[in-house]
């Protein structure tokens, strides 16, 4: 009896111990209001010298904001995904707007929609490389689409091994 009543103790602590947790998905959310603050100070110092900018740099400055938009959007998928799959489900009033994809997404979806993200911001810093690649070194180039190469390559094969253990 004794040993039963330690291993519900144990269980019981280990279980309640996910609530550590809470705090760093809380502290996420700081981090979205540093994006936040971030995108923002991008957009005032475009915004005045949009009449003067040829259009690569135009087309740079898009790129960059909507990089920043990819991975505030990663954070609000990893906040709330991951609080509702490791800490607890997220009680949000029937009359309340409530996202379509919450509570839907288990631990692989939450894995591969954070592996794409990585791949289309990647995607994003090549593309932005590549509009100034008079400034890129050769061996530095190689490196950014060898590594971006590999993100890919990983993500498929996230995806390929997430498809299999389905099975």
């Amino acid at each position: 009896m004794s040993a039963n009543k330690a291993e519900k103790s144990m269980e019981r602590i280990m279980y309640a111990s996910r609530w550590i947790l809470a705090p760093v998905y809380l502290g996420l959310s700081l981090a979205l209001i540093a994006l936040f603050i971030k995108f923002y100070q991008e957009l005032y110092h475009f915004i005045p010298q949009i009449l003067e900018i040829d259009e690569s740099q135009l087309i740079l400055t898009i790129l960059t904001l909507i990089d920043l938009t990819l991975v505030g959007s990663l954070l609000v998928i990893v906040m709330f995904s991951g609080y509702e799959n490791f800490v607890s489900q997220m009680d949000i009033a029937e009359n309340t707007e409530k996202l379509d994809w919450l509570g839907s997404h288990d631990y692989g979806s939450l894995k591969m929609k954070v592996a794409a993200s990585i791949v289309a911001i990647s995607s994003i810093h090549l593309l932005k490389i590549f509009m100034n690649i008079e400034q890129t070194d050769n061996d530095k180039l190689m490196w950014y689409v060898l590594i971006h190469l590999t993100l890919v390559l990983s993500a498929l094969f996230m995806g390929y091994l997430d498809k299999f253990s389905r099975y």
